[in-house]
């Protein structure tokens, strides 16, 4: 995007009532959204993001993109569930689902990119709680994530469903990425964040929990699986003791949360807490630290804690603040359900096919195919010999080859998809 453009896309954002999600204007903001993330994306592997960041701060938008994922979680928890029932939208079911979950992952890792920032942290103000409490909730949903989920890996009922999964679960890993960034940021949140991050949520016992069930990470067939840049990779037996980002993500957050001396002084560290964290011990092995060398902190730390007891928290005014967009919306749509899933069947999830091919070339205009290359973080293969593919079909421009030869040999199977795209 050139300058002007990310303004205007910055500019246009704006929050959203709940029963508009899906609607028209909805489906433009989702396009703003995107395009912005995927500018954000390649600004930041070039090492220029500071435009957007600026963007953000200036025009206040923080606080609106996390009033848009409280929406749509409030949205999933409470409206999906009665669309569901309504006998004249059962057809079309997972499509409306799928779509509200891919702007939840556009606006998450649009935070992912920009959260690294001090002053992105405090434009958020108060909003910082719900994304705080938004983050809480996408863990543990990753705990509660099994081994034997992950690797068994169901045939679900429609290809449509399998994807909506697998993005849920990649929302909660680029949640977990935000939640750390923020515990960069402890001595600039607001009054009753860090309490809430510590007592009222228990975040270091949370995450003392990833440490020791890594979702991220199984055993099938044998193998050790990782999950990294999107998918699953077996890992070579040389690597299996490496550190992956995701485990850096938890480790650097429990350093931020048990090492800086305001959260030592207001985290209660009794008989379960302490039991929990030193845990962690059995963690912390050299070839471990030699990849962090920051856990050499942590190490010492764990120590004097498993011989000592910490004094108790000094009981300070009790001052709690709460989530204020979670509780807006549920106050403002509570009793309405029903009401606001009926008018979505009929404005926002019955589309004609006139309307579907228009947001159709829309879509194609957002997610352009040299834009995927720009993101994709591997080079593309051939689609016959598994090469590294220079030339792609100059017809649909989908599928990607090594020579002319690979190309001719695989035509007949590709012309039938080729026609229809082209």
């Amino acid at each position: 995007l050139s300058p002007a453009e990310a303004e205007a896309f910055v500019r246009a954002l704006q929050g959203t009532e709940l029963r508009d999600i899906g609607g028209q204007g909805w489906l433009r903001q989702h396009e703003y959204v995107e395009k912005l993330n995927m500018h954000g994306i390649l600004s930041a592997s070039a090492g220029q993001e500071q435009l957007l960041t600026e963007l953000l701060v200036t025009h206040a938008k923080i606080p609106v993109l996390i009033g848009e994922l409280i929406s749509v979680e409030i949205w999933k928890h409470k409206i999906f569930p009665v669309l569901c029932r309504l006998e004249d939208f059962k057809p079309r079911s997972t499509f409306p689902i799928y779509v509200v979950l891919h702007h939840e992952a556009s606006i998450i890792n649009l935070l992912e990119t920009v959260f690294f920032y001090k002053e992105i942290c405090e434009s958020a103000e108060d909003s910082i709680l719900d994304l705080i409490d938004y983050c809480h909730r996408k863990l543990i949903l990753l705990a509660a994530r099994s081994t034997k989920a992950q690797a068994a890996d169901p045939v679900p009922p429609q290809e449509l469903q399998k994807q909506a999964e697998m993005m849920e679960f990649e929302i909660s890993l680029k949640a977990l990425s935000v939640l750390r960034f923020i515990t960069d940021q402890v001595d600039s949140l607001p009054l009753g964040a860090l309490t809430r991050m510590l007592n009222t949520h228990n975040l270091p016992c949370l995450l003392v929990e990833l440490v020791e069930h890594c979702p991220w990470s199984c055993w099938e067939a044998g193998k050790l699986k990782k999950f990294e840049n999107g998918t699953w990779h077996v890992v070579p037996a040389e690597d299996q003791v490496k550190m992956t980002k995701l485990d850096g993500q938890v480790w650097l957050a429990l350093l931020n949360l048990l090492l800086s001396p305001e959260c030592q002084r207001k985290y209660r560290f009794d008989g379960f807490n302490r039991s929990q964290l030193l845990k962690l011990r059995a963690f912390l092995t050299d070839v471990l630290i030699d990849q962090l060398p920051n856990l050499v902190e942590m190490q010492r730390f764990l120590s004097y804690l498993a011989v000592t007891e910490p004094a108790p928290p000094k009981k300070d005014l009790i001052l709690e603040q709460v989530p204020v967009i979670w509780d807006h919306i549920l106050k403002k749509n509570s009793g309405k359900w029903e009401a606001i899933a009926k008018h979505q069947v009929k404005h926002a999830f019955s589309p004609t096919e006139e309307e579907l091919k228009l947001q159709a070339r829309r879509w194609a205009q957002t997610y352009s195919l040299d834009m995927m290359e720009a993101l994709a973080p591997d080079k593309p293969r051939c689609r016959v010999c598994g090469a590294e593919a220079a030339k792609r079909c100059s017809r649909c421009r989908n599928e990607w080859y090594c020579t002319r030869a690979c190309q001719i040999q695989h035509w007949q199977k590709h012309k039938p998809a080729c026609n229809l795209m082209a």
